[in-house]
């Protein structure tokens, strides 16, 4: 009984054991994964950032080499009977060509993405052959004057020389002084180069007073633009440039970009200037947006006038910086008035070419611009043979540019 007062009598709970607390830590499981992927992503970080490695994981190759005559080595003996007699026969008349032989291998540093080229070996006749090339002249197309030309990497590009100007050499011969006292028109038509076809039947249905501007692309565009040259046409080199649609309306290889450096995209335009030669000015392919940007603009126009080309605007981009920075370089520049095939329908085309012409009556000059298509060269062929009847000359781009200057 007094058991059972006692348990009656006693406290609830107090002779059951007391719970162990566990050990909590001040995170959790996530939190802890999310601290160790950040001290990861931190260590790459700096890694990337403090780690002297231009190349960026660039596979290398390592090469030993080895002089056989230092090394003491000989050549394998040659074999027995018949077919020995056949490998020295052979290797006497390989002689003379392994003995000029070279090989030029690139090593690339990988700490420091140094580049250094050794020559591998070669002896007296490689030699001369180097000297032979380096002495050899530069290919140049026909009728080009060397001295007007320069070599640069990718090839040879316009340069002046003295008093002498690739504008003024290569510009077609045109009366300058009739020019002056009556309306001119002149028409450029561009896009060619690429299609051999249409480019043949521009050169040789249009009249050689309308100038033709050439694309650096193309198989063997500079074949081309010495066929038009040789039909009396003045041409022109379209510089393919940023639009405001890239990448989606992309130009093509080497376009000029606002993205890029002044000295990347100088190095993109000797690539296009070295395509071709004997044009006397360069004008845009697309580009509203390049030409609209003057820290991109600008140099391309100085080195234009350094190396003593004229520039065209297409009249495309109503921001077109190219007409100021063409003044500041004191170089001879025009303007595109009317795009001549914008709908390419005979009755739209006919329409732009009495435009033109009402055009050149008001101003005194008028530039109209057209593509290669079938309907645009038929129909600029049929106008031409009637302009003089009407008062108007048609000349060359080179001529209408220069009366705009003096006017």
């Amino acid at each position: 009984m007094t058991e059972t007062a006692d348990d009656l009598s006693a406290p609830l709970g107090q002779d059951k054991p007391r719970r162990k607390r566990r050990l909590r830590l001040p995170f959790t499981a996530m939190q802890a994964l999310a601290l160790m992927l950040g001290l990861f992503l931190a260590a790459f970080a700096g890694f990337a950032i403090f780690n002297k490695d231009p190349l960026g994981g660039e596979p290398m190759t390592r090469i030993a080499i080895r002089d056989p005559k230092a090394t003491g080595e000989k050549p394998a003996a040659a074999g027995h009977g018949q077919e020995s007699k056949q490998d020295s026969k052979h290797e006497a008349k390989e002689a003379p060509k392994q003995a000029g032989e070279q090989k030029t291998v690139t090593m690339i540093d990988g700490s420091t993405g140094a580049r250094h080229d050794v020559v591998i070996g070669g002896g007296d006749s490689a030699d001369k052959g180097e000297a032979a090339a380096a002495n050899a002249p530069p290919p140049v197309m026909a009728g080009i004057d060397p001295k007007l030309l320069e070599k640069s990497r990718y090839g040879m590009i316009p340069v002046v020389a003295g008093d002498l100007k690739p504008f003024n050499v290569y510009a077609a011969d045109a009366d300058r002084a009739k020019a002056a006292k009556m309306p001119v028109v002149a028409i450029l038509i561009g896009g060619l180069g690429v299609g051999a076809a249409k480019t043949t039947d521009a050169i040789m249905r249009l009249p050689p007073a309308v100038t033709l501007a050439f694309t650096p692309y193309g198989a063997d565009p500079g074949k081309l633009a010495e066929r038009a040259r040789a039909q009396r046409h003045e041409i022109f080199l379209q510089i393919p440039m940023e639009p405001y649609d890239f990448p989606d309306n992309d130009p093509g290889p080497q376009t000029l970009l606002t993205s890029l450096t002044t000295d990347q995209n100088m190095d993109r335009l000797y690539w296009h200037l070295s395509r071709m030669q004997g044009y006397a000015g360069l004008t845009n392919f697309m580009g509203a947006r390049f030409v609209a940007t003057e820290p991109a603009m600008q140099p391309i126009i100085r080195e234009a006038a350094k190396r003593g080309l004229g520039f065209f605007d297409d009249g495309s981009s109503p921001r077109s910086i190219a007409s100021q920075a063409a003044a500041s370089a004191a170089m001879p520049f025009g303007k595109g008035d009317i795009a001549i095939d914008a709908v390419p329908t005979p009755a739209e085309i006919d329409r732009a070419l009495s435009k033109l012409e009402s055009m050149a009556r008001e101003r005194g000059t008028a530039v109209g611009i057209a593509s290669a298509l079938p309907v645009s060269i038929e129909r600029i062929g049929a106008w031409t043979k009637t302009l003089s009847d009407r008062g108007i000359l048609l000349v060359p781009l080179t001529t209408a540019m220069l009366k705009s200057k003096s006017s």
